[in-house]
């Protein structure tokens, strides 16, 4: 798992440890010292912590102007024990919301396993972003995860990509966003 880095190739465009809006602002990164686990696994010190022990993101890019957050999520989505959900809104979501961002995208490739808890925190999230025209993108759940999200009701909450395992990495942050407002709008209409 140590050999799992979150996507850096558009480092060159954003990086939330430079953007003073950032919960990660300022953060230092020790490249020589693994000291995070997930599960009893070394994970790669680039992943950042937001205060679970089981699921880790990547703030990949943030366009303030369009409103919009990429994050990169890694390890297990747990609601029935660890709260994930409120941890991850809490702690990072509510302070991009804070500075105006009210689209998401999260990719969810890494993702092990998804656990079920209560649907609070997502209605407080769907209420916090709907009034501004906002919405949760979920992209390349693996098959056995988006189950299980949908079996939660997750799809109340959030818009899943589920015919394409598309390839986010090919593209730049910008046709990126493009190609994901097309597919909401095209879905919302349908």
């Amino acid at each position: 798992m140590q050999d799992l880095e979150p996507y850096y190739g558009w480092r060159d465009i954003y990086i939330s440890e430079e953007d003073p809006k950032s919960p990660f602002f300022n953060k230092v990164y020790n490249e020589l010292h693994y000291t995070n686990k997930l599960y009893n696994y070394l994970i790669h010190p680039q992943w950042d912590v937001i205060g679970s022990p089981t699921l880790f993101i990547k703030l990949l890019y943030i366009n303030y102007e369009k409103q919009i957050a990429i994050i990169e999520l890694f390890g297990e989505w747990n609601d029935a024990i660890h709260n994930d959900i409120m941890i991850l809104k809490r702690n990072i979501l509510d302070v991009l919301i804070n500075e105006n961002i009210n689209k998401f995208v999260l990719i969810g490739e890494n993702i092990l396993n998804f656990h079920r808890g209560d649907l609070d925190y997502y209605e407080e999230l769907k209420a916090d972003i709907s009034e501004s025209d906002g919405w949760v993108f979920g992209l390349n759940f693996e098959p056995h995860v988006l189950l299980e999200m949908q079996r939660g009701k997750m799809n109340n909450f959030i818009i899943f990509n589920e015919e394409v395992h598309l390839n986010w990495r090919a593209q730049s942050p910008f046709t990126f966003h493009k190609w994901i407002n097309q597919f909401i709008q095209k879905n919302m209409l349908s």
